[in-house]
């Protein structure tokens, strides 16, 4: 199965920026989304920002995982 993260893009140099998941940062590909700016979010899949989304759909999906987690642990 094959999954897109959604995080937040917090610095960006020439086509790699760093992207907050959850309180970690992790360096990522931005080939896909040339046109992206610091403080969008983004899907992240296999190291690469795939997609802009807007920041309602993003927390709402970054939610939602959280919940997931949330469940597995018990």
């Amino acid at each position: 199965m094959c999954l897109a993260v959604a995080g937040r893009v917090v610095s960006i140099d020439g086509m790699n920026g760093i992207v907050e998941v959850g309180g970690i940062k992790r360096e990522a590909g931005l080939h896909l989304v040339p046109e992206v700016k610091i403080g969008d979010y983004v899907l992240l899949h296999a190291g690469f920002a795939i997609q802009i989304i807007d920041e309602k759909e993003a927390i709402e999906t970054m939610k939602l995982l959280e919940e997931m987690f949330q469940s597995e642990e018990v």
